[in-house]
């Protein structure tokens, strides 16, 4: 892993694979190894760049709210550090919030955009005092309750029952977040702004991926981005919930690697 150090926090990010350089974000509450079936297999085309966001993994969560802000100059700082500067940006579910701050404060380096199981929207007022009310009880009671609690809405019924050893995989991630940084990177969520309004300013080529099983945010949600995405392209990906690129890589991937194809010309 290497690191930068970005205004309070350090930073920590994996370099895969050589080629044209592509970035991918994971989701909350996990890190980087939500990508790694994805990264494995675009590695031997790709330079494939996987940071841990701040407060999750390995990176620090800094002072106070893991704000939208933050977490772009995060980027900006990993790009400049490995002389990055435009390419491909994936995220799924925050890693999507974190690339529409990025592409207001710093378009010029975006390509292209794969924006996987994840919304636009900001919260409504009855999710942003669920979202703070959930870092209070974190704080509280520590994190397992509050990760026990995410399973269901995470991963889809048909990971959850036939790939036990995924649900465990992904648990493991999410256990290597304190409570400070549970508590922390949902005070930040909470005070993201409304995106709706930046999608008519994409005009990069841009992909949208979702769960036929996302109870988080799924069809619905990518059907709105599409339609305000100039010719944005969308795919469902079957069997799958809000962590699609984590249970079902091959067929993620398969979706992905065309697209990333013809932006590498």
């Amino acid at each position: 892993m290497a690191s930068v150090h970005s205004h309070d926090a350090e930073i920590y990010y994996e370099v895969q694979g050589n080629g044209p350089p592509v970035m991918l974000l994971h989701p909350f509450p996990a890190d980087h190894g939500v990508w790694s079936g994805v990264a494995q297999a675009l590695a031997t085309r790709y330079r494939v760049i996987l940071p841990d966001l701040r407060g999750h993994g390995d990176s620090d969560v800094g002072e106070g709210p893991a704000t939208m802000d933050k977490h772009a100059a995060d980027l900006a700082r990993i790009l400049d550090a490995e002389e990055i500067g435009r390419l491909p940006m994936a995220g799924v579910s925050i890693g999507g919030y974190v690339l529409f701050e990025f592409w207001r404060r710093a378009r010029g380096r975006v390509a292209a955009l794969i924006l996987c199981n994840t919304k636009a929207q900001a919260d409504t007022p009855e999710g942003r005092a669920a979202r703070l009310q959930g870092a209070a009880e974190v704080m509280e009671r520590g994190t397992e309750p509050f990760l026990q609690s995410m399973v269901p809405k995470l991963l889809s019924a048909t990971t959850r029952s036939t790939r036990p050893d995924l649900v465990e995989q992904a648990l493991a991630m999410m256990r290597k977040m304190a409570p400070i940084d549970i508590a922390q990177v949902q005070r930040g969520m909470a005070e993201r702004p409304d995106s709706v309004p930046t999608l008519k300013t994409i005009n990069v080529p841009s992909l949208l991926i979702t769960g036929d099983e996302d109870a988080m945010t799924g069809v619905s949600e990518a059907e709105l981005m599409r339609q305000h995405i100039a010719a944005s392209q969308m795919a469902v990906v079957p069997k799958a919930g809000h962590y699609s690129p984590f249970e079902r890589p091959e067929e993620v991937t398969q979706i992905m690697r065309p697209f990333l194809e013809k932006i590498a010309g």
